[in-house]
């Protein structure tokens, strides 16, 4: 038995690194029936020295001016209400019980659960290792964790990744254990486990999974890329449950390749659709053995109104990004696909990407490396400054009319390729037209390192749209 640290995030709150709603799921149609509660503030109290901290959470739907008391044993204790989302409670007792009450309304008020030390433990039950074809035996250990409320209660659960202790990069040949995805209650109970089979590769690379109630029916879904194998949690394999597509080097270069949606409160299969796009021929995205074709993304976006999933494969040489939405069946929304918007959107993407309404029309665009594609699928812009690892978007100053930053980390330029490929082209953006003068010039970065730019915004993009980031939403980042 192994333990997953509950640190970082109040308990109930979401992680909007996995597409988990970091407020309460904004249903796109939702159905008629729901299995919604009401969700709670995660309210927690940790305590410190001699004092109890109290902390909860803000929704995104809470209006303007939302106000807080904070009651202790059933007495208020905060002699006006609170505007902040923390209270530090000096020289409380240890076992002191609070609740958190918005705006006066103390039906509505979230009780807080009490942690003896700084995080929670998580008892989480460790799957049995195997053997591979090759004779190498292996362990599995708590990899990527998501967070969304999974049976509509109001709290929320924990989604686990185990990879197994012979995951590879993409790079790197030999055979892997299955990844498993388990379905955590606060308490350690566990829902269910989902075994992707042999199919579907181990490493950083192959699955990202996503945790969000994309059909509005109160309880998140699990979405993720699938094979021939896949074992769902109620017991039942998907496609050929004994088709064994793997060649001699561990690689999974042959075979159907899915996307399917789980229901989060059993595990079972949801949906099941072909993965968008499929592999093809391997050698068509940079190498033959399997390296760049099977490099993996996915975010959940909103765009009108909805909320969407985003499925990314391929950054180095040929990028595909697919939408797809989902009320019970997946449909895809769009696909925008470098081969076809041109050899300049190649080779543009990193190892993560960002969620973020660049451009203020309301809807979500997916900024991608070195590009950013619209919520309709068409290219936005593109400084052309190719694959760089990481980025980070954000109106990191939002007292600054005018264009966010936004920063990646780069160990080259437009004019700097890597070693062994082609120059890329020269920086370009889509055309689209400059929005109204803004006050204030654009700023880049790399390394980390800010540093603004000239007056006329980057020179790669002048004359085109640059990003307006209101809100982030990283995906993964490996």
């Amino acid at each position: 038995m192994t333990a997953l640290a509950a640190a970082v995030l109040p308990i109930g709150s979401a992680a909007p690194a996995t597409g988990s709603p970091a407020e309460p799921a904004r249903a796109g149609t939702a159905p008629a029936e729901t299995r919604t509660a009401e969700p709670g503030r995660a309210a927690i109290s940790v305590r410190s020295g001699d004092d109890n901290f109290v902390s909860w959470r803000l929704f995104g739907t809470d209006p303007a001016g939302t106000t807080f008391d904070v009651y202790r044993d059933g007495t208020r204790i905060t002699p006006e209400p609170l505007t902040g989302t923390g209270f530090l409670d000096r020289g409380a007792p240890a076992d002191a019980r609070y609740e958190i009450t918005p705006n006066g309304q103390r039906a509505a008020a979230s009780t807080a659960r009490a942690f003896a030390a700084d995080h929670l433990d998580i008892p989480l039950d460790v799957p049995d290792g195997g053997t591979t074809p090759a004779g190498e035996d292996y362990t599995y250990s708590a990899n990527d964790v998501g967070v969304g409320d999974l049976d509509g209660d109001g709290e929320y659960e924990y989604v686990v990744k185990w990879d197994p202790s012979n995951a590879k990069d993409n790079s790197q040949a030999g055979y892997t254990g299955p990844p498993l995805l388990d379905a955590y209650r606060l308490d350690g109970t566990r829902l269910w486990r989902i075994d992707l089979g042999r199919n579907i590769r181990a490493g950083a690379h192959y699955t990202q999974f996503q945790v969000y109630d994309y059909d509005g029916d109160g309880a998140a879904e699990v979405a993720v890329k699938t094979a021939d194998g896949t074992v769902d949690g109620t017991g039942t394999a998907l496609g050929d449950a004994d088709a064994d597509h793997r060649n001699g080097d561990g690689y999974v270069l042959d075979g159907p390749e899915f996307l399917t949606v789980f229901d989060g409160t059993t595990g079972a299969e949801r949906h099941t659709a072909d993965y968008v796009p499929g592999r093809g021929d391997p050698a068509d995205w940079g190498d033959s053995y399997g390296n760049r074709c099977d490099r993996f993304l996915a975010a959940t976006a909103e765009i009108d109104g909805r909320p969407v999933l985003i499925e990314a494969r391929g950054y180095y040489t040929r990028s595909v990004i697919t939408a797809w939405t989902f009320d019970g069946e997946l449909t895809p929304l769009w696909t925008f696909d470098s081969d076809e918007a041109g050899e300049e959107y190649a080779g543009q993407g990193n190892h993560n990407l960002s969620i973020a309404d660049v451009d203020d029309d309301g809807n979500d665009e997916v900024v991608y490396g070195a590009m950013a594609i619209d919520d309709d699928g068409n290219p936005l812009w593109n400084t052309g400054f190719g694959h760089g690892d990481a980025l980070h978007v954000g109106d990191f100053d939002p007292d600054r009319p005018g264009p966010a930053w936004r920063c990646t980390r780069s160990t080259r330029t437009p004019t700097s390729p890597r070693p062994g490929s082609p120059t890329p082209p020269p920086a370009k953006c889509s055309g689209r037209p400059t929005p109204p003068a803004t006050t204030g010039a654009a700023s880049r970065a790399t390394s980390g390192t800010a540093t603004p730019a000239p007056s006329s915004g980057p020179p790669p993009t002048t004359g085109c749209a640059t990003p307006r980031a209101r809100t982030s939403g990283p995906g993964p980042d490996r």
